[in-house]
């Protein structure tokens, strides 16, 4: 199935003191591009992380963003800074001496000085992590991959509708074509008889040129290539692989052709309808650009 390179998905679990939130969003790039926000302790974490979307997404520029909420403080531990304390207590000792103060200072006004007494997170053994995260990153993968296949058939089917329209457009073509060449045939021959009449040339050799010269504005081989372009885009977007490479190609080819038979052409029917195609075209590539 086509898919979009643009998505967002969203994975939560939650354990008995705490919860992870993991949320993705990708974007189109070139190559596949990966960056991940979460906190410190998880880190060793991250190629685990890629590995496991770059399994399942080959292009586009994808950013994680994981966030751990803590429920109760049975994991947060006092930590005594104690050669800070011991530079504290020297510092009020030189005070108290030098300016012959009291000794009141209580334990608790020494808890209060900066950085002496630290409240931190215990930190979750990396194993227990991993098993707490990998269903709530497997759930905002999933998320991602449906939304970017909702996209994808939505580009699916406008590609698909423009495609039948270039159709339309090069039938249109086709049918006159063959007009405007009799035409010209018919405008060159009457002007190169009345040369002739007034010189001596080979009629035969004359007309079998003017045959040529109508033949080199024909756009026969050009449409085929073109149709033959429009029917192998088709079909790829209906490969269930990565495509957006092979579809930018082909949208190339389909504008080199276009551009030859609007060189070609000298009708302003025929002028417009290389336009309208041309048009289609340019629509068709910005869609392909998030194709993954």
């Amino acid at each position: 199935m086509i898919k979009s390179m643009t998505g967002f998905g969203r994975g939560t679990s939650e354990q008995k003191n705490s919860s992870y939130v993991v949320e993705i969003k990708s974007v189109n790039h070139r190559y596949f591009e990966f960056n991940v926000r979460m906190p410190r302790a998880l880190i060793s974490l991250e190629d685990n992380i890629r590995k496991i979307l770059n399994e399942k997404i080959k292009r586009g520029k994808v950013d994680v963003f994981i966030t751990q909420n803590t429920f109760n403080r049975d994991d947060i531990e006092a930590t005594l800074n104690e050669n800070l304390m011991d530079s504290y207590m020297n510092c009020l000792k030189t005070i108290m001496n030098k300016y012959e103060l009291r000794d009141d200072i209580s334990v608790t006004n020494l808890a209060r000085f900066p950085e002496v007494v630290t409240l931190k997170q215990k930190e979750e053994d990396v194993e227990s992590a991993w098993n707490n995260l990998l269903n709530p990153i497997n759930e905002a993968v999933d998320n991602l991959i449906r939304m970017r296949e909702e996209e994808g058939l939505k580009l699916y089917k406008d590609i698909n509708e423009k495609c039948e329209l270039i159709l339309q457009f090069i039938e249109r073509i086709s049918v006159r074509v063959p007009e405007v060449s009799k035409e010209y045939r018919e405008k060159l021959s009457k002007k190169v008889k009345e040369l002739i009449e007034e010189s001596q040339f080979d009629e035969n050799r004359i007309a079998m040129e003017v045959v040529l010269q109508a033949d080199k504005t024909g756009v026969d081989e050009e449409i085929v290539r073109l149709k033959s372009h429009i029917h192998q885009m088709q079909q790829t977007l209906n490969l269930n692989e990565p495509i957006g490479r092979k579809l930018d190609f082909i949208v190339q080819e389909m504008n080199r052709e276009t551009n030859t038979i609007a060189s070609k052409v000298n009708d302003l029917e025929l002028t417009n309808l290389s336009l309208d195609i041309k048009s289609e075209i340019e629509k068709i590539r910005e869609q392909v650009q998030n194709i993954e």
